[in-house]
């Protein structure tokens, strides 16, 4: 029997601590520094979960779990109707483990068909780049994937 992988999976190292970026990606202000033009978050079990990612796109879901400093779980889908991905049929688990003074951020996004999966993988690659900046401090610029 063969089992279907249908996650992307990602990991960088991150030179700040786990509550910053902890709260990069709970805090609606927070996390249009690294992703999204505007964000609805309430980061609580069935909590939304709302950010418009370009300006035209925009992933909605609901929080699963959030654990301070240590992991945040939240549905994802897009708000279309020329996606197989809508609001709440796929998963995004990011756990957070210190590691002196950088964080080892784990990504894993579960639930994703199969054409679908090389996109949020090379989407997930982009904003994570972005958040390996802000999370210290830094400016990543404008997202040149903002429609303009």
């Amino acid at each position: 029997m063969t089992s279907e992988i249908n996650f992307v999976e990602r990991e960088v190292r991150i030179a700040a601590s786990a509550e910053t970026i902890f709260s990069l990606l709970t805090n609606s202000q927070e996390v249009t520094r690294w992703m999204g033009v505007t964000a609805e978050l309430d980061p609580k079990p069935g909590g939304i979960y709302r950010i418009d990612v370009t300006g035209q796109d925009i992933a909605s879901g609901s929080f699963v779990e959030t654990s301070p400093w240590t992991k945040v779980v939240f549905t994802w889908g897009w708000e279309s109707e020329d996606t197989l991905v809508t609001p709440g049929t796929s998963t995004v688990e990011i756990t957070l483990t210190e590691d002196g003074s950088s964080t080892l951020v784990r990504l894993r996004h579960s639930g994703l068909p199969e054409l679908d999966r090389e996109s949020h993988g090379m989407g997930w690659d982009h904003y994570l780049a972005r958040l390996v900046i802000a999370a210290p401090g830094g400016d990543p610029g404008p997202d040149p994937w903002k429609a303009s």
